[in-house]
């Protein structure tokens, strides 16, 4: 059980390592130094002060519990040998709940000092390697690397330099805008933020009600609220605790989205990252399917069985209001093998929204608990509602098996993220939409009683409602190779399918809808100065859902289209793209407070582009600029038809002579 403790959270630290990118460096400030001893001894001195609130473990914490600091040495035994062991510093002990042992680690400043002895006369230079974790309520694990002077002078520390080169790099990046006055307007922000959130919100609560239709939950509803409505001394009272009961169960859902707003709080970027980082969409790919396989009755998912009892133990001692709490944590966690797949696929949906992932995240859960305590609430105040319950039986396993078919549907489209955004070629648009027509198939197949999974036992008796939906799944894959073939128009699906221009057939353009376009500034600038037209700029990503469905939804009205085609520029940069840059382009960046980043991929530099001249960093964003630097119009991003060509009409008419 241990090592499954430590496998969960090494993944689980692996995507928040992701999320903080070089943010580690304001969390962490290392420094180094090296202490001549005598003319073959040295001594290697590590020092940082850590974060308020963050802690790095120590290179001797119990291996059963958090990973352990570890150096690796380049040369040792070769060109050097250790003197003794490491020395740490001051150090913290503290009880681990999770991994049931001792871990050892450093809060606000840490030093470790390791001596070491020359065997080649002539070495000048020591590399170390270490990897640590950082931690707060989750872990990033990281890695660093150290290089010291070994030439016998004392105290000797690289730092990485920024050149001339990387400095003029640097400036050609920066935009001498002229009127940014327009960047603060609130026309550059998304439209229909509001209703995004409500429907993040819907899809939650959807989530929700279709979680209430599965075996580990559906049962509890008419056993709950009959304890409460006659364990109680009064009606009044047992309905007080139900809705008691149904409140703890929307907080405990909500508290769920805490720790990404943790992240948030760091950088407004890092969250927003998920949906284009080629790995961890991958691993989302795996656990989907990993989900989807449980549901279709292989292997069930469920935490230690000891959380439960121990709530439930909890929840029977303490009585009362916080009796009724450690009932509603115990819900949440003996119903796990059936909600968190489907809490997987809300955290998965909200990646892929517009807006902030945080926030989007804490609006679903909401949703998502409202509906799963709302029974509960609801049977309380109108006990003879549960007579009109559905008999639990075979129709919440076909609710099961139709969340798989869902979420290796879903699984699907984080592959072909990673497959965007890696440039690796595999899930073009037309072998995409072809796995999704067979599996809309198989649904279909399912439903009507051809086959059933072994693990459910033998085929129930079909019936009407199950046939009426195995047809309607049948249609959806039909529409899905009428779509492949161009008999269809496919534009209800935008965002969630490859773009078209990602396709098997030969294209004469590989930007959307066919236009012209530069994926270089520098070359759109100069066309925009031969053609002395305005420059759209359009800041995209290759995993990025809304803005498929811009070019999908909005791009092709023929008015749009005509504006696109003719009378603009189109520079369409692409942030998350992971291509590497030529070498001679490849620089690191200085930001104004000092802070540097190194630009070694194509997206890398795009993202840094959009941040450091319109301060934004989400997708997709337009921006109408005239050669002279002049914003044409305030930046936008979703917008629907009529306004979007409101937008282009307006700021190309300014252009005009």
């Amino acid at each position: 059980m241990r090592s499954v403790k430590q496998l969960v959270f090494f993944a689980f630290s692996l995507i928040t390592a992701t999320f903080y990118g070089q943010k580690v460096d304001e969390l962490v400030q290392w420094s180094q130094a090296i202490n001549r001893v005598n003319d073959s001894v040295y001594e290697l001195v590590f020092t940082a002060k850590i974060a308020p609130d963050w802690h790095i473990y120590s290179a001797y914490t119990d291996p059963n519990g958090s990973l352990p600091a570890e150096f690796t040495y380049s040369g040792l035994n070769t060109e050097f040998i250790l003197l003794g062991d490491l020395e740490e510093g001051p150090t913290v002990q503290k009880y681990s709940d999770v991994f049931e042992v001792t871990e050892t680690y450093f809060i606000n400043e840490l030093i470790w000092k390791q001596k070491i002895k020359k065997i080649n006369a002539d070495l000048n230079v020591v590399k170390v390697d270490l990897f640590y974790q950082l931690c707060q309520e989750v872990c990033i694990p990281v890695d660093k690397q150290f290089v010291f002077n070994a030439d016998g002078n004392s105290a000797a520390e690289t730092q990485r330099s920024v050149s001339d080169r990387d400095r003029t790099l640097t400036e050609s990046l920066i935009l001498p805008i002229k009127n940014k006055d327009l960047l603060s307007s609130t026309d550059n922000q998304t439209a229909g933020t509001e209703q995004g959130l409500w429907t993040i919100f819907s899809l939650g609560f959807l989530g929700g009600l279709i979680a209430l239709l599965t075996p580990c939950v559906f049962p509890m509803i008419p056993l709950t609220v009959s304890f409460f409505t006659k364990q109680s001394s009064n009606r009044s009272k047992g309905i007080v605790h139900a809705l008691w009961y149904g409140f703890f169960i929307v907080m405990i859902y909500g508290l769920l989205s805490v720790p990404f707003h943790v992240f948030a709080s760091v950088d407004a970027q890092i969250l927003n990252q998920m949906a284009t980082n080629v790995w961890l969409n991958t691993l989302f790919f795996v656990i989907f399917v990993f989900f989807a396989i449980s549901f279709f009755g292989y292997y069930e998912l469920t935490l230690p069985s000891s959380w439960a009892h121990k709530m439930d133990d909890a929840s029977n001692k303490k009585g009362g209001i916080l009796g009724i709490f450690f009932m509603a944590l115990t819900l949440a966690i003996v119903s796990f093998s059936c909600t968190g797949p489907i809490l997987g696929g809300l955290l998965g949906s909200t990646a892929l929204a517009e807006g902030s992932v945080a926030w989007n995240l804490t609006v679903g859960m909401l949703g998502f608990g409202v509906a799963l305590a709302l029974p509960f609430g609801l049977f309380a105040l109108f006990p003879g509602m549960l007579q009109s319950l559905p008999k639990s039986g075979s129709w919440m396993t076909d609710v099961k098996v139709v969340l798989g078919f869902l979420e290796l549907g879903l699984a699907l489209k984080f592959l072909s993220n990673a497959d965007l955004v890696g440039h690796w070629g595999l899930l073009k648009r037309e072998i995409f939409l072809g796995i999704w027509a067979v599996l809309a198939f198989l649904l279909g197949a399912y439903l009507i009683g051809l086959y059933r999974f072994k693990s459910y036992g033998p085929k129930d008796p079909r019936k009407p409602v199950k046939v009426v939906l195995g047809l309607l799944s049948f249609i959806f894959g039909v529409y899905l190779v009428a779509g492949i073939n161009k008999a269809v128009s496919l534009n209800a699906l935008s965002g969630f399918p490859p773009p078209d221009f990602y396709t098997l057939a030969q294209t004469d353009s590989d930007c959307p809808l066919g236009l012209d376009c530069y994926k270089d500034f520098e070359q759109g600038y100069q066309a925009a100065l031969e053609q002395k037209k305005p420059m759209l700029i359009d800041f995209t990503g290759w995993a990025c859902v809304n803005c498929r469905k811009m070019e999908e939804g909005v791009w092709t009205d023929p008015e749009v289209f005509k504006y696109l085609n003719e009378s603009v520029v189109l520079i369409s940069l692409y942030v998350d793209d992971r291509k590497d840059l030529a070498e001679e382009d490849r620089f690191v960046f200085q930001f104004p407070n000092g802070r540097i980043k190194e630009i070694n991929k194509v997206g890398q530099k795009w993202g840094t582009f959009q941040n450091i001249n319109f301060n934004a960093v989400s997708q997709p964003f337009y921006v109408l600029m005239d050669t002279e630097y002049n914003l044409l119009q305030p930046p936008i991003q979703l917008a629907d038809k009529k306004t979007y060509l409101e937008w282009l009409k307006k700021g190309t008419e300014l252009k005009k002579p």
